[in-house]
């Protein structure tokens, strides 16, 4: 998260929700996973405990209204008609979205988007971040020599501080490199291990299509879950893009829009968002906080990361606008 963002979450809880409801424009938002309780924080990052995700959706009920991705057309060309529009999104494809938050989403009857990717739906290979990660959690300790890494890694002590420090080195690299140097890494690891976190096991493609036939909208979440940043080629990012959506619409149906990987300021290229727009969608989602408009790039819209608890979410969703300036300037930087 950015300074920006520590900045303005902290700053929520001190502001009564009502003094700032005023202020609400169009928002979308977006999680990952849902478990029925996490066994590791520093692993698991990606996953609500369910009790707490229930409660984050009763607050979005509650609080807003939230509508199917169908209805952006219409909110984007008057955005001051819809203050309290939210568009719900969930990212990667995990399978407890299957098993958990369909449920709990269901039973608050609230539309939601489901952005995949790909080549994990097709091979069920595990995220590279959360591999990584292990790795540098679990992994015995000792100097490892990582291709493509500038140094070799350290492991002992401070294990999250090594966790941090390799993947900033990895999303730093290009997506092959990176994935030679993740497998490098998985092959110090015992299977076993990795298996004592089905929480990051992904969905299957009859369980997408499942969640389609329930009403949630599938949309591309790049082929391989990966920064689509400057490290990487144009042919890489353009087949990144187009072969999620082919993907998706081979096995499932329309696809309209993309959601980069990470997405924050690093993530995305000048590059990234035309091959987005090249490959046919209709709108690609960021990480960046702010509001949505329709005088914004609509392949580098915004959205806001939702916290592990409820606490202050209808303040800070009603404060999103504050990050817009932001926004605006970084799709200035990449026009």
């Amino acid at each position: 998260m950015s300074r920006f963002g520590q900045f303005a979450r902290g700053l929520g809880r001190f502001i009564p929700a009502d003094a700032v409801r005023p202020l609400g424009r169009p928002a979308a938002v977006f999680f990952h996973g849902v478990e029925p309780a996490t066994q590791d924080a520093a692993l698991q990052t990606n996953h609500h405990e369910a009790d707490d995700f229930a409660a984050i959706a009763r607050s979005l009920k509650t609080h807003f209204d939230v509508l199917p991705l169908g209805a952006l057309d219409d909110v984007l060309k008057a955005p001051d008609r819809h203050p309290r529009a939210v568009f719900l999104m969930s990212d990667d494809g995990y399978a407890n979205t299957f098993t958990m938050a369909a449920g709990i989403l269901a039973a608050e009857e609230l539309p939601w988007t489901l952005f995949v990717s790909t080549h994990h739906i097709d091979t069920g290979e595990r995220n590279p971040i959360f591999l990584a990660r292990l790795f540098a959690h679990r992994a015995p300790a000792g100097r490892y020599a990582v291709p493509h890494l500038p140094q070799p890694l350290e492991l002992g002590a401070e294990r999250e501080a090594a966790a941090q420090q390799l993947v900033w080195q990895l999303r730093a690299l290009d997506m092959i490199s990176a994935q030679e140097a993740v497998e490098a890494m998985a092959a110090h690891l015992d299977p076993a291990l990795v298996a004592q976190f089905p929480s990051e096991a992904f969905l299957t493609w009859p369980q997408v299509r499942a969640l389609e036939q329930s009403g949630v909208e599938i949309g591309a979440h790049a082929h391989r879950h990966w920064p689509m940043n400057e490290f990487q080629s144009p042919a890489m990012l353009r087949e990144q893009a187009a072969r999620s959506r082919a993907r998706i619409e081979c096995e499932v149906g329309p696809c309209r829009a993309f959601a980069y990987p990470f997405g924050n300021k690093g993530d995305v290229s000048r590059e990234a968002w035309r091959a987005v727009r090249d490959a046919g969608y209709d709108y690609g989602f960021t990480t960046l906080s702010g509001t949505l408009d329709a005088r914004a790039n609509p392949f580098l819209l915004p959205r806001f990361a939702l916290e592990p608890k409820a606490s202050h979410l209808p303040t800070l969703i009603s404060l999103l606008r504050t990050g817009n300036p932001r926004v605006a300037r970084w799709q200035r930087e990449l026009a």
